[in-house]
């Protein structure tokens, strides 16, 4: 009896370009262009947390001293992180994401990999789909970010970071083992700065270099680890994109270019918002009982309303008529709204989403 031939799976890679710098840079249109450092005060023992590219261009880095970055760009603007913002334009990006597959795990507030082998949209090329996450991230958050999309996590991974800021990568099977020949072992994963210094003190250098060591001879020199270095070195990386939560809401929300205070155009822009999410609740196959209304004010003061029903529902017309409800409840239309937004919670999902049958489906990258 032959063996079933295993099916090569389709993983993405995204990773926000800049993220924390970038959402303040798009909050505050004073800050861009300029150099921005998101983390702790120069003048203490403070840590950069994020640095947009204008700041980078410096040699500026996540996790430098904050002391350090001042003294390589004096005229850098410092702000103090806002982490509940972050967090909430991170939940609004994987949304976007939920809307092509359940397999996503977040590795941070501005990075996930996903397994888009099976997909809700049906589309068989993992390219396409991550060129249509980027546009949707670009439309619905005003921000960018970049992919890579390989047939395992390590190689996505390297590929998201190939062509930053903006950058779409992709490594196919058949030119994997050419690519990483020639990566830097820094570059691989598991390999830290100590290690590193070690592989290059002992001639191994590149990818090629690593592959001439057989395995028993990696394990003398790096212990265990040493299975790991000759398996990843020949593109062998078998770990699953893992879930890591039940989703709990299907929502949309967007930061106008102009502040708005016509009540007639928030309404129409309600209808046709709620019209998507319930677009969004078909493909899934999902309903909710919660439906949620958020204003942010032209002060970025935030709000939210929400009504919870005594049964599910994915209705567009349920979602409008409920939203323009609770907007009573606030003051848009009296005071300048900059951002709304309608999320459903409360779903029928079951863990890691619709349970379907599982696909093969023709490999394109």
């Amino acid at each position: 009896m032959t063996k079933p031939e295993e099916i090569i799976r389709k993983i993405i890679h995204i990773d926000m370009d800049a993220f924390f710098a970038s959402v303040e840079q798009r909050d505050f249109p004073v800050y861009r262009n300029k150099p921005v450092i998101v983390g702790g005060s120069p003048q203490g023992r403070g840590v950069v947390a994020a640095a947009s590219y204008e700041a980078r261009k410096y040699g500026i880095h996540s996790a430098m001293p904050a002391s350090r970055a001042v003294k390589l760009c004096p005229h850098a603007v410092f702000l103090k992180p806002r982490f509940d913002v972050y967090r909430e334009v991170s939940y609004q990006i994987r949304d976007i994401f939920y809307r092509f597959t359940d397999l996503v795990e977040p590795l941070s507030l501005d990075e996930a990999y996903l397994d888009v082998t099976e997909n809700h949209v049906k589309i068989p090329s993992a390219t396409i789909i991550a060129a249509r996450i980027k546009k949707l991230v670009k439309q619905e958050t005003g921000l960018t970010a970049s992919a890579g999309v390989s047939f395992n996590k390590f190689l996505a991974k390297i590929a998201s970071d190939l062509d930053k800021p903006d950058g779409l990568s992709i490594i196919i099977p058949d030119e994997a083992n050419r690519f990483i020949e020639k990566l830097e072992v820094g570059r691989f994963h598991g390999v830290g700065k100590a290690t590193q210094a070690k592989m290059e003190s002992l001639g191994i250098k590149t990818g090629a270099d690593l592959k001439k060591k057989s395995e028993i001879e990696l394990i003398r020199l790096f212990g265990k680890s040493g299975h790991h270095y000759y398996r990843i070195v020949r593109g062998l990386d078998k770990r699953e994109v893992k879930p890591h939560r039940i989703r709990k809401s299907i929502g949309k929300e967007r930061t106008f270019s102009e502040d708005v205070s016509d009540l007639q155009w928030i309404h129409e822009f309600l209808d046709d918002l709620s019209a998507k999410i319930a677009a969004s609740m078909e493909k899934l196959q999902a309903s909710g009982k919660t439906i949620t209304l958020k204003v942010r004010y032209k002060n970025f003061e935030t709000v939210t309303r929400s009504q919870t029903l005594s049964h599910f529902t994915d209705k567009k017309e349920d979602l409008a008529e409920i939203s323009k409800k609770l907007l009573l409840e606030t003051d848009a239309g009296v005071r300048e709204v900059r951002l709304l937004g309608i999320s459903v919670s409360g779903l029928n999902l079951t863990e890691g989403g619709v349970i379907g049958e599982q696909l093969e489906l023709p490999l394109q990258f």
